[in-house]
């Protein structure tokens, strides 16, 4: 198997993880606590869901970034496509389940999460250029 095929299936198993974590019914497990320093911690598990997929998608999608402007446009790219997953998910936790609710601050949550982990993949990826 390939490193580029492993990471592949690393990606689509975790876009598989997001969505049964997203849709799953969890109403019989323990409760957490209901703030971490004041932060709601549903929006700190959107934030550590959502964080990994910039990174992600570009070890299993990264053949394109040789300078600094097609690594932009892949880091955009891949900001828009997990922006649109995390407003699937919102939606759909609206819209297709009776115990799930959409909550615009966690799509908040979630594009922030995305906005960071995209601006430390971009500066990773040109530093790996300049070597």
């Amino acid at each position: 198997m390939t490193k580029k095929l492993a990471f592949r299936l690393i990606f689509f198993f975790y876009l598989a993880v997001v969505l049964v974590l997203c849709f799953g019914n969890f109403k019989d497990t323990p409760s957490v606590t209901n703030s971490i320093l004041g932060i709601p911690t549903d929006k700190i598990a959107h934030f550590c869901l959502f964080f990994p997929f910039p990174i992600l998608a570009f070890m299993a999608f990264d053949s394109f970034t040789e300078n600094w402007r097609t690594s932009l446009l892949f880091v955009i790219a891949t900001f828009i496509a997990g922006i649109i997953l995390a407003l699937f998910t919102e939606w759909g936790q609206a819209h297709l389940t009776t115990w799930r609710n959409g909550d615009p601050n966690d799509f908040l949550a979630d594009i922030i999460a995305l906005g960071l982990s995209s601006i430390l993949l971009f500066i990773l990826d040109i530093r790996k250029q300049r070597k």
